[in-house]
């Protein structure tokens, strides 16, 4: 089981990006934190940006689509996605995910 974290420029992006994974059973949950402040340099400056996390659980096997349905649907032109492998959990629950 894999947790995915990607940040997105609002939570509507987030939430979209989360709902269609879900409907297409890339991952079985998603959720939107909806209010991050984020402070990065990009492109030489100091940036300040209220952002969404969206928090992905998922099997394993479905990351690179994952990866490329983010990265399709994204607004930033290089996005934050970062996968986590579980190594422990409640049982069912990871059962659950798949994986």
């Amino acid at each position: 089981m894999l947790l995915v974290l990607a940040s997105c420029g609002s939570e509507k992006e987030a939430a979209a990006i989360g709902e269609m994974l879900v409907k297409e059973r890339l991952a079985a949950c998603a959720q939107v934190v909806p209010a991050v402040k984020s402070f990065f340099f990009w492109k030489g400056k100091l940036t300040r940006k209220k952002e969404a996390v969206l928090l992905l659980k998922a099997a394993e096997r479905n990351y690179g689509r994952i990866e490329r349905e983010i990265r399709r649907l994204h607004s930033y032109e290089v996005p934050e996605i970062i996968a986590f492998k579980v190594e422990k959990g409640y049982a069912p629950y990871l059962r659950w995910v798949g994986g």
